[in-house]
């Protein structure tokens, strides 16, 4: 995870560290105040359809396809060979103060089927959220350094580092390397590991990015795991660039990611739900669209289910 000398404990595969808070304190508060931060519409938020509840309640069975539901943001129920898995689950109607949910969950706590394990990319709160993960109350997977916070929280955790995996009933979960930083608190930076999963059943290899910008490790992971049959990866929370492009893709770098990966399926996440940056909440699925015309590229191969979305992915 390093790259030469660092403050940090991790860091990112090109030794690449999280922005100097004077940075982000001028996006959050000084642009703001000086009118250089461009107000994108909240007024469509992603669509939002009512899933089969007595559908999921059975995971398929092994030998069957793999099932993937969107609760919204980087939130989904994956079910395969009899396994039920939650990827950076949450349910809360805020983040905190200005940070509220424009559409609800595709799923409440209460109406899901019985979950196997808890799936964390990393610790920001918009993907580590404690009051989801307590509500749900099964045990975590998540990145180095992660297992000490869980178990003040009474939640067991099995930490991955990079290209290390672990078993779920016959799942293998594989813990994946992405261009991000983590932080929970004041003094925490690059203290615990951030990446993505890659899930793996009888019939679907299935891998979900976490937050991450654009970096040449998305050809290393598909050359590594094998044929990737559904990429999860987010095309919102990318404006302005100068700010958002060392952690974040835009729709246009999730493509190429698409490409670099090899996956037979894209399957956008990561816009809609709540309003992280600067562009308008229905932007990303216009300009991803737009790309993949551009790109001339398979539209049937392109996937943007509303919350609440089912999608059977097999090989």
């Amino acid at each position: 995870m390093t790259s030469g000398p660092s403050r940090f404990r991790f860091v990112n595969l090109d030794g690449s560290e999280p922005h100097p808070l004077s940075a982000v304190l001028r996006w959050a508060f000084v642009d703001r105040v000086l009118g250089r931060r461009k107000s994108g519409s909240t007024a469509n938020p992603a669509p939002r359809v009512s899933p089969d509840l007595e559908l999921l309640e059975r995971p398929p069975a092994v030998g069957e396809p793999a099932r993937l539901t969107w609760i919204g943001h980087a939130s989904w129920l994956i079910q395969l060979d009899g396994v039920s898995l939650l990827i950076d689950p949450i349910f809360s109607e805020s983040l905190g103060p200005g940070v509220r949910r424009f559409v609800a969950p595709g799923l409440s706590v209460t109406e899901l089927p019985e979950i196997d394990a808890q799936l964390v990319t990393h610790n920001h709160r918009d993907h580590l959220d404690l009051p989801s993960l307590r509500a749900v109350g099964r045990p975590v997977v998540a990145g180095l350094g992660l297992a000490e916070f869980f178990a003040g929280e009474k939640l067991p955790c099995t930490e991955l580092d990079w290209w290390s995996e672990t078993k779920v009933g016959p799942v293998t979960v594989r813990f994946v390397p992405s261009q991000h930083w983590s932080r929970r608190g004041l003094n925490d930076a690059n203290a615990t590991l951030w990446g993505g999963f890659v899930v793996e059943g009888s019939r679907a290899r299935i891998y979900h990015s976490g937050d991450t910008a654009y970096f040449e490790g998305f050809t290393e992971i598909g050359r590594r795991v094998g044929p990737i049959d559904a990429a999860l990866l987010p095309i919102g929370a990318y404006d302005p660039s100068w700010f958002m492009s060392k952690q974040h893709m835009n729709p246009e770098e999730a493509t190429q990611a698409f490409e670099d990966l090899g996956a037979r399926t894209f399957v956008a996440m990561h816009w809609g739900t709540f309003k992280l940056t600067d562009e308008a909440l229905d932007e990303p699925p216009a300009r991803l669209a737009a790309e993949w015309e551009k790109k001339q590229l398979d539209e049937q191969r392109c996937l943007v289910p509303p919350v609440g979305g089912v999608l059977n992915v097999g090989r």
